[in-house]
């Protein structure tokens, strides 16, 4: 999954780039969301009219989890496949797959799956979203020696930013107005050695090397990773303060109006080597909202057989989706 560390030679490759938004008239519809909210709990969403229903992620990261650990390779990988792709295709949006077979670094040869779907693909303007879906073959990082070798359930680690963006796919579906959004999938990010920086993010760098079209250049790109921790942190990423500080700065100033000022901290972290990396190489300014805490790293259950449904909050994932949800609503 993710590492941190000062990465040589990326900085020299990344320049600052201004984001420049224009506004214009859109409107959506919504189709019904996975389970309901609880009435009696005013969120913050109902506060400010939002539409995003966290109790709706919660329960994409928790079928996502349900197939199984998603290794490339795997029948619950394809089966949830299957369904991801199945249920953009009923949000309205417009579905394409890449596939290909890579090679990783330990010599492994996996199949990968991006999945692309865009949601008003006729407007000239968009917005790219993406997160990963695959999962960490091994435990690696868990505190007991046999679980090394067993695959993770990637609940936070890939499923939470997954969980996020269908629900996102939910309220947009039937936008339309002169800006479209554009959701990726990232396969094999996870299948990585530490102290390799070349050996993870598979699947972005493939999407990166074959864009949907030629010259694709988005207004803006965001990444998720590890979005929905109860006790989540994140911090201004280092390479994408290179990419694009003025994204940056709009997203941290949502989340700070909206009273996620304690949760978004407006302060640079680590850098953090993630599919964001792999667009910025290619010339596509990316941000990426990581949890990162000062003093301890990623969450506790990072790359270990803990990184399950308790480590996710609906309170952590209503919080992304409501800024990222403001984001678009001020930038169609």
């Amino acid at each position: 999954m993710t590492r941190t560390g000062l990465i040589k030679c990326l900085a020299a490759v990344v320049t600052a780039s201004t984001l420049l938004l224009s506004c214009g008239a859109g409107k959506k519809t919504a189709t019904a969301p996975e389970t309901q909210q609880d009435e009696a709990t005013e969120s913050v969403a109902e506060k400010t009219g939002m539409l995003f229903c966290p109790d709706s992620a919660y329960a994409y990261v928790e079928k996502q989890v349900s197939f199984g650990p998603r290794v490339p390779g795997t029948e619950a990988h394809r089966l949830c496949g299957d369904w991801l792709s199945a249920k953009l295709k009923g949000f309205g949006a417009e579905v394409t797959e890449q596939t290909a077979t890579l090679n990783t670094f330990d010599g492994t040869r996996i199949p990968m799956r991006n999945i692309f779907a865009r949601i008003n693909p006729t407007a000239e303007k968009r917005i790219l979203m993406f997160a990963h879906w695959d999962c960490r073959p091994w435990a690696d990082q868990d505190p007991d020696p046999e679980k090394h070798s067993s695959p993770i359930d990637g609940a936070n680690d890939g499923a939470s930013g997954i969980g996020v963006l269908l629900e996102l796919a939910r309220i947009l579906s039937g936008m339309t107005g002169d800006t479209g959004i554009d959701i990726l999938l990232c396969d094999a990010e996870d299948w990585g050695e530490e102290s390799n920086d070349e050996s993870w993010a598979l699947g972005a760098r493939h999407f990166a090397s074959n864009l949907p079209s030629k010259g694709y250049t988005p207004s803006a790109a965001i990444l998720l990773d590890m979005v929905g921790a109860p006790d989540a942190t994140f911090m201004r990423e280092y390479f994408s303060q290179l990419a694009d500080p003025a994204l940056a700065d709009e997203i941290w100033s949502i989340a700070k109006s909206l009273g996620y000022g304690d949760m978004f901290v407006n302060r640079m972290g680590s850098a953090v080597n993630d599919d964001h990396v792999e667009l910025i190489k290619a010339g596509i300014p990316a941000i990426d909202i990581i949890d990162y805490r000062e003093g301890s790293g990623f969450f506790s259950g990072w790359h270990t057989s803990a990184d399950n449904m308790g480590c996710i909050s609906r309170e952590t994932l209503g919080a992304v989706g409501n800024v990222l949800e403001t984001y678009i609503k001020k930038n169609q």
